[in-house]
C-alpha cells in the first residue's frame, strides 16, 4: 500500500507498553461483562437488545466490495456523525464512489447515519407500503459499530473493512485502534479535532497511553486555537498539526427543513403563538425551562414552550416533570392537535432538532446550565433564531466567543437572568431578530473550515 505520507513505525517505551497492556486487560474485562449483559437482554426479550450490537463484541457485518478500500470515519454519537457528515459529503462530490464505513459506538448515532445518507430503495420490499419500506445507505457507504477497543478486534476490524485513511472526529482517541492503524502504516487524521482544558489534563495523566497516540497520529485538525495549543502542549508534533477551524460553521449551511416541520410552523404562526425551544436538554434544565416559562405565562400566554430532551432514555422521565408541572402538552407524534391551549411541545424524537429551530423565536442550547459543556449554538444561530446558553460552554469555546462577539448568543447564570431576557425578546421582536441576524451573518463569516478540512484529507490520502 502506497501512501502520500510516509512515518516510521513508533517503538513505545517500556512504560508505554505496560500501560497499554493494563488498558487492554480493563477493557477485556469490561467486554466481558458486556458480552454477558448482551446476552441476557436478548433472552429476556428484552426491548434494549439489538442484532447488530454484536459488532461491538467482535461479530462483524457483512461488507460489499464498494464498500471496502476507502475510508474508515469513527464517530462516537449523533454530534460527531452530525460533524462528520458535512467532511463525508465533500470527499463524495470529488470521488463519488469512494468508499466510506462510518462506525458509531451508540445506536442513536446509528440511526443519524442513517437519516443523514439513508435513500429510499429503488423497489419496494414485497408486502410493504413505500412509506413502511425502511431507508438504506448508498452501495458505497456502511454503518458498522465500532468494536471495543481490544488489539485483536481492532486488527480484525481494520483487516474487515482494509481502509486507505482512518478520520476520528473530533476526541474519540482509541490506544489499540491507534496501534493496530500504525503497525499497518494506516493514515490517520482526527477531523474537527476538538481537546477542552479538562481533557487535556485527563490525557496528561494517562500520558503512558496518550503520548504513543500522538505519537501514531498523521494529521491533527483543530477546530480552534485552545484546542490546537492543547494538542502541541501535549506533545503533538507541530508539522502534524494544522488549525482548519470548526467545520459546523459550514455544515450548518447544509440543513434542509422537511415539509413536516414547515407545517408546523404555519400552525404555530397561525395560532399567534411566540416559540421557545429548549433543544438538547439535561438533567435539571427542564426544570429550569419550565419554571421560567411558567413565570413568562403571566405577561405572554401565547407563549409555547418546546423541550427537545437530549437523551431518548429520558423521555419518559421528562413527560412526567411536564405532567407534575400542570402544564397542557402534546408530544411529537401529536404535533397535529396543536390548538391555542397548548402550553408544551415534548419532542420525543430523534434527529428533529435542528430543523425544528426553524420555528423558533428564541432558543436554548442543552448542557450549558447542567455541567456538559453545552452543545452546538451555530444550529438556531443558522436559522436567524437568537440563542441563550447557561455559563458552561467549554466544549464550543470559540464558536460560543464568536456568536457572543457578534451578538448572536447571550448567556444567562439563573432563571432571573433567563425570565429578563425572555421577556425583552418577546417584548421587542425586533431586538431578538436583530440578535438572531447577527449570528447568522457570522456564520457565514466564519465558513471555509470545510474546504481546509478536506484539504487535508486529500493530501494524506493514499494515492494507489
Amino acid at each position: 500500500m502506497l501512501s502520500a505520507v510516509s512515518f516510521p513505525l513508533y517503538r513505545p517505551s517500556i512504560t508505554q507498553s505496560l500501560s497499554r497492556i493494563a488498558y487492554t486487560v480493563l477493557v477485556t474485562l469490561i467486554w466481558l461483562v458486556a458480552i454477558v449483559r448482551w446476552c441476557l437482554l436478548g433472552l429476556v426479550r428484552s426491548a434494549k437488545f439489538e442484532t447488530k450490537r454484536a459488532q461491538r463484541y467482535g461479530v462483524l457485518g457483512d461488507l460489499s466490495d464498494a464498500q471496502t478500500g476507502g475510508v474508515l470515519f469513527h464517530c462516537v454519537s449523533v454530534g460527531e456523525v452530525v460533524a462528520a457528515s458535512c467532511v463525508i459529503k465533500g470527499l463524495l462530490e470529488k470521488e463519488p464512489n469512494l468508499p466510506i464505513v462510518i462506525t458509531t459506538t451508540t445506536a442513536t448515532g446509528a440511526q443519524r447515519v442513517l437519516d443523514i445518507f439513508g435513500v429510499s430503495p429503488s423497489t419496494t420490499l414485497p408486502g410493504k407500503s413505500p412509506a413502511s419500506t425502511p431507508v438504506i445507505l448508498p452501495k458505497n457507504l456502511a454503518h458498522h459499530y465500532l468494536p471495543y477497543d481490544l488489539p485483536w478486534l481492532m486488527a480484525r476490524l481494520l483487516k474487515h473493512v482494509q481502509p486507505k485513511l482512518v478520520c476520528i472526529t473530533e476526541v474519540e482517541l482509541w490506544p489499540n485502534l491507534l496501534a493496530k492503524c500504525a503497525q499497518r502504516q494506516l493514515p490517520m487524521c482526527v477531523v474537527n479535532a476538538r481537546m477542552t482544558d479538562k481533557s487535556a489534563r485527563s490525557y496528561r495523566k494517562i500520558s503512558g497511553l496518550f503520548t504513543p497516540m500522538l505519537q501514531q497520529v498523521t494529521k491533527v485538525c483543530a477546530q480552534g486555537q485552545r484546542d490546537a495549543d492543547a494538542y502541541l502542549r501535549l506533545g503533538l508534533a507541530s508539522k502534524k498539526l494544522v488549525l482548519t477551524h470548526n467545520v459546523k460553521f459550514d455544515q450548518v449551511s447544509d440543513v434542509a427543513v422537511p415539509e413536516t416541520i414547515r407545517q408546523l410552523s404555519n400552525s404555530v404562526k397561525a395560532l399567534g403563538k411566540q416559540v421557545l425551544i429548549a433543544g438538547s436538554t439535561h438533567q435539571g434544565e427542564e426544570t429550569f425551562w419550565i419554571e421560567v416559562f411558567k413565570q413568562l405565562q403571566t405577561d405572554f400566554s401565547e407563549v409555547l414552550l418546546i423541550i427537545v430532551p437530549r437523551h431518548p432514555q429520558r423521555f419518559a422521565q421528562v413527560e412526567s416533570e411536564i405532567q407534575a408541572s400542570g402544564l397542557a402538552y402534546i408530544k411529537w407524534a401529536e404535533r397535529d392537535k396543536l390548538d391555542a391551549q397548548t402550553q408544551v411541545i415534548l419532542v420525543d424524537a430523534m434527529g428533529v432538532l435542528t430543523p425544528l429551530y426553524h420555528c423558533a423565536d428564541i432558543a436554548f442550547v442543552g448542557g450549558s446550565i447542567a455541567d456538559k459543556g453545552g452543545h452546538n449554538a451555530l444550529e438556531p444561530a443558522s436559522m436567524g433564531v437568537p440563542v441563550i446558553m447557561g455559563t458552561h460552554t467549554y466544549n464550543n469555546p470559540v464558536i460560543c466567543d464568536t456568536l457572543i462577539k457578534a451578538g448572536g448568543l447571550s448567556i444567562v447564570a439563573d432563571t432571573a437572568d433567563a425570565l429578563q431576557l425572555c421577556q425583552e425578546w418577546l417584548s421587542y421582536p425586533e431586538l431578538a431578530k436583530n440578535a438572531g441576524q447577527c449570528g447568522q451573518a457570522v456564520i457565514i463569516e466564519n465558513q471555509g473550515a470545510l474546504a481546509r478540512t478536506l484539504a487535508q484529507i486529500w493530501d494524506i490520502y493514499p494515492t494507489s
